[in-house]
């Protein structure tokens, strides 16, 4: 019946420091903006340069094999 008690405590601790952590990250601003981050990358005006997306073109001039 001991071993009750003290799963109980622990996990009382447990959930006070998960609480206390959402609490600061709560006034130090983490939740503050959270949907234009997601949004942002739809109004980029610049096209992305991954490469696997635009290949590089062929090469061309003297070293180019036809």
């Amino acid at each position: 019946m001991s071993v009750i008690f003290l799963l109980i405590a622990a996990s009382t601790l447990v959930a006070a420091v998960f609480l206390a952590a959402f609490i600061r990250a709560v006034r130090s601003g983490q939740y503050d903006d959270d949907r234009s981050p997601a949004v942002r990358m739809l109004h980029d005006p610049t096209p992305s340069t991954n490469s696997s997306l635009n290949p590089a073109p062929p090469p061309q001039g003297k070293g180019a094999i036809h």
